[in-house]
């Protein structure tokens, strides 16, 4: 794949402000839902505990549709997608679908 201008940014970096929350310190996961997304709920609770059990990690969620800036620069196609992001905000991660407790925590060994 060429990097052009015409394609999205999918590895840069996010920072606290373009989120509108804090970064964890180790590592945030940063999920993009839509309103009527069944799996974007259950995803949701899957994130969250894991960020309650991995010290350091943030869950930040995103209405994909209230954010379409972002949604067009990462190249969000689908909800949930989950970018893990490291302690620097840079995508280390991402995925399409609802992801299993144990490929969140195995994602989040490539962050910190």
């Amino acid at each position: 794949m060429r990097s052009g201008q015409d394609e999205p940014d999918r590895s840069g970096r996010l920072g606290a402000a373009e989120l509108d929350a804090a970064l964890g310190e180790r590592a945030t996961l940063v999920q993009f839902s839509s309103a009527f997304c069944q799996p974007c709920r259950a995803t949701r609770g899957i994130l969250a505990e894991v960020a309650r059990m991995v010290d350091g990690v943030a869950h930040v969620e995103i209405d994909a549709e209230a954010r379409l800036d972002l949604v067009r620069r990462l190249g969000v196609v689908r909800t949930p997608t989950v970018l893990v992001l490291d302690a620097d905000g840079r995508v280390v991660r991402r995925a399409a679908g609802q992801p299993r407790r144990a490929d969140v925590i195995a994602a989040l060994g490539a962050a910190v």
